[in-house]
């Protein structure tokens, strides 16, 4: 009897190779905007422009990671959606350190910065979103990526409307509200993405 796509793992291939491809996009546009919002961040003395680039980053890292899972067993994914985690939740509290800091030490973000690049980081994660879409009830490492990829999304809308804040009130405190807000995000989506790698990890144990 002639074998059947299903038969020769075709399908599994090819899924395989979309989610590949959807993941080097996905840590093209991450990696991409984590240099341009850390620079306005930097220059515009922006805690939330700051924090969301350090949040880009760690999604890089955790498209990264699951580009390394695809494919792979069950345990392996556990793993690498764990390391996501605890990548996510040290991000978090480096950022909110970095808020503490600048609120004992002072600062004086560029609302209208703020509010411009904030804006290209939305569209950018709006984008990221369409792309893992179709994916997000798949493997463990693509639903931590959806899970990021929404979180991303607020954050955003966060930034541009503490850069308003920032102009209508006169001053910086909306920029470390917001900055200490991403940080607490970032933290709950690695909290979350760990609760997911151990509940697949003790399905791998019970296979």
């Amino acid at each position: 009897m002639e074998a059947t796509i299903s038969d020769c793992g075709c399908e599994l291939e090819e899924a395989d190779a979309l989610e590949r491809r959807t993941l080097w996009s996905l840590l093209a546009i991450n990696a991409s905007m984590f240099v341009v919002e850390a620079v306005a961040g930097w220059l515009g003395e922006s805690t939330g422009l700051i924090a969301d680039s350090l949040d880009m980053l760690a999604d890089a890292t955790v498209y990264g990671i699951g580009l390394y899972a695809v494919g792979r067993p069950l345990m392996a994914k556990a793993r690498a959606a764990f390391a996501s985690g605890v990548s996510q939740i040290a991000l978090g509290i480096g950022v909110l350190g970095d808020v503490a800091r600048r609120f004992l030490v002072g600062s004086d973000p560029i609302s209208a910065l703020m509010i411009a690049v904030g804006a290209v980081a939305l569209i950018a994660n709006v984008t990221c979103l369409l792309l893992i879409a179709k994916h997000r009830q798949g493997g463990v490492h693509m639903r931590a990526s959806w899970i990021f990829s929404k979180n991303d999304v607020i954050a955003n809308l966060g930034v541009i409307f503490s850069g308003a804040l920032v102009i209508v009130l006169g001053s910086r405190f909306p920029d470390l509200v917001i900055g200490a807000a991403i940080a607490t995000i970032v933290i709950r989506g690695g909290f979350e993405i760990l609760r997911e790698a151990n509940a697949v990890k003790e399905k791998a144990i019970r296979a």
